[in-house]
């Protein structure tokens, strides 16, 4: 039998992907799944990054399946998702929100939690909103350095983010030794670290140019409130840290983009991870 010629989808090095080689394109394009390759109950779970809308791809997943939703939803989304059109209203940014989190807490476990990460002027919402459908936990404030390049400061410039746990019932999963082991030799940096202030996480200038969320708070977050081969999920994924964070920590992801670029250099810095 003839050997099939496969030809390659790209061939000219010159293609403005990102971080992306043509080799990445050939392998990781013909890979793409969207929201409707999601099939899965409790007994068929399986990891994958989905090139889908936050909401599409949340209700597709089982009731009661994931352990943590960790994310980073949008500031100001386009009302068509995933296209350049005409961004929401503030209305519609309320009620594409409820949607999602309704969702989400549908397919979290009774011990699961959810850390929703954003900046003040959203964070009143945010809280609000949860509190209709989760046990809202705390408010962690971490000091992100690069929320003062995003706007321009008349008063006081900005240098914190909000990181809001939330939790689907009163027993949750969190794992106090864990964190408190970190510094054991240590009492009173042991009590810095159950404190939900934290200043000791800057963004790094990898970090910066992805636009994406340091690893290390990720990870005190994966320890606190996962364990290994948990379920997690970010519904936002960009560039896809909070996916390298779980994998390193040895936890099962899902992720959903509807930015086919940030797709690929997802799966790409997932699957190298």
């Amino acid at each position: 039998m003839e050997k099939e010629h496969l030809n390659p989808l790209f061939s000219n090095p010159m293609e403005p992907y990102p971080g992306l080689s043509v080799d990445d394109l050939n392998r990781y394009l013909p890979a793409i799944r969207k929201a409707d390759e999601i099939v899965m109950t409790l007994d068929t779970m399986e990891e994958g990054l989905f090139l889908a809308d936050a909401l599409e791809g949340l209700k597709r997943l089982p009731e009661k399946s994931i352990d943590l939703i960790l994310t980073a939803p949008p500031v100001s989304p386009w009302r068509d998702i995933g296209t350049q059109g005409q961004k929401m209203t503030l209305q519609e940014y309320y009620t594409w929100n409820n949607k999602w989190l309704q969702e989400s807490q549908r397919v979290l476990k009774n011990t699961g939690a959810i850390y929703l990460l954003c900046g003040w002027r959203f964070s009143g919402m945010y809280h609000a909103l949860l509190s209709d459908y989760f046990r809202v936990q705390t408010r962690i404030t971490w000091r992100d350095r690069k929320a003062r390049e995003k706007t321009l400061e008349t008063t006081w410039f900005n240098e914190i983010g909000d990181i809001w746990l939330a939790t689907k019932t009163g027993d949750f999963i969190f794992d106090r030794e864990m964190i408190t082991n970190d510094n054991k030799a240590d009492d009173s940096q042991t009590s810095e670290n159950m404190s939900n202030l934290w200043l000791e996480y800057f963004t790094s200038s990898s970090e910066q140019e992805k636009g994406d969320l340091p690893e290390k708070l990720l990870e005190k977050i994966l320890k606190a409130s996962s364990f290994k081969l948990s379920w997690v999920v970010d519904p936002f994924m960009r560039k896809g840290n909070v996916g390298v964070a779980a994998k390193n920590k040895g936890r099962r992801f899902i992720g959903f983009e509807t930015d086919q670029d940030n797709l690929l250099v997802s799966m790409k810095r997932i699957d190298q991870s």
